[in-house]
């Protein structure tokens, strides 16, 4: 019996069968594992889209619905009944959109 040390061999077949090689079987299912889950993938994305889709249709039918002139007179009328708190929030938004808009830069 020959030894590998004297031979020089491995002990890998002619096709990469052994000692750790990957043969054409392997690369065949791992082709075909990764095909499969490119198409879930696709699949979830298409079923995302179409989510999403949905919910955007349903977020502007809401915003058609907003009456903004009556949404105005309301926040008028607060402010001319708490004009320290009408203060405080404007200036707490004014902050909020300062440091957005500065942490953009």
């Amino acid at each position: 019996m020959a030894d590998n040390m004297t031979t020089g061999t491995t002990g890998q077949t002619s096709s990469g069968e052994g000692n750790g090689g990957f043969g054409a079987a392997t690369a065949t299912s791992l082709a075909q594992t990764a095909q499969d889950y490119a198409g879930k993938v696709s699949d979830a994305a298409v079923q995302a889209r179409e989510y999403v889709t949905e919910k955007v249709g349903a977020v502007g039918d809401k915003i058609k619905d907003i009456d903004f002139q009556e949404i105005t007179a309301n926040c008028k009328d607060y402010a001319r009944k708490n004009p320290g708190q009408a203060i405080l929030i404007s200036a707490g938004v004014g902050l909020l959109l300062g440091i957005l808009v500065r942490g953009r830069r």
